[in-house]
């Protein structure tokens, strides 16, 4: 691992789940059919481990699946799960839309804007591009990135390396940054940790207090944060360092 987060030139994003907080998205679109049978008392936790598989298992099926159609499809069988009636076409294509009205973490904004200062910045999604594009323009206040790579783009979802080797592959292309020059800034680590280790590529872990989706019970990673804001302090505090010529070491 490198001794500084300011050597590294590009910061590589998983966007769902750091940035956007993906938990509250996908529990407030289940809210209407929730609301619907009268059993919005469902454990919210109960809910998200019913649906984490049911995601994760239709993107190994289905790679080449738009992710908003993905959700729809997912969004009968959670509602079977959950014990509600059967869903109309409309509401499933409706919970698929979704996303781009999903909320993003109260920090995402300000610390992405201060890290930008420092480094090229990249979206590595699971994602379509109209849910991106939308939900950028919405949740993120219309941030503007270096590169978008979506899965819909490459045609496979994280962890399948191939989304890795491509985005390797295009910053090389398009800004001459190498693999060692890349920080994959995550918060899973079944989607992102994991695949960067067996890859060599370095990572810092977004923990996010709380959250479960994209757990694994053996983390990895080289840095953990636990809001994207203390990693940009950290990357502050360096900065302030070089200037008064003081390396500082995480």
């Amino acid at each position: 691992m490198k001794s500084k987060l300011t050597n590294y030139k590009l910061l590589s994003f998983d966007v769902y789940g750091t940035l956007i907080d993906y938990e509250r998205g996908v529990l407030q679109s289940l809210q209407p059919v929730l609301e619907k049978a009268g059993k919005t008392d469902i454990d919210p936790l109960h809910i998200l481990k019913i649906s984490q598989p049911l995601f994760k298992d239709e993107q190994i099926k289905n790679p080449q699946k738009k992710y908003s159609d993905l959700l729809s499809t997912c969004h009968p069988v959670i509602c079977k799960e959950l014990g509600l009636p059967e869903p109309t076409a409309e509401e499933s294509k409706a919970f698929g839309a979704s996303v781009g009205s999903w909320p993003s973490f109260e920090d995402s904004v300000s610390a992405l804007r201060r890290l930008k200062k420092t480094y090229k910045m990249v979206v590595l999604s699971n994602v379509d591009n109209e849910s991106f594009k939308a939900n950028n323009a919405n949740s993120l206040d219309g941030f503007e990135w270096d590169l978008v790579l979506t899965a819909e783009d490459i045609g496979s979802y994280k962890p399948d390396p191939r989304n890795f080797e491509h985005m390797l592959k295009t910053v090389k292309e398009k800004f001459g940054v190498e693999k060692h020059e890349v920080l994959q800034t995550a918060q899973s680590q079944f989607h992102d940790h994991h695949p960067c280790k067996d890859m060599g590529i370095t990572s810092a872990w977004i923990y996010r207090p709380g959250a479960i989706m994209g757990n694994r019970d053996d983390p990895v990673y080289n840095w953990k944060f636990d809001q994207l804001a203390d990693m940009a302090d950290a990357v502050d505090q360096e900065l302030v360092g070089v200037k008064r010529g003081v390396e500082i070491r995480l």
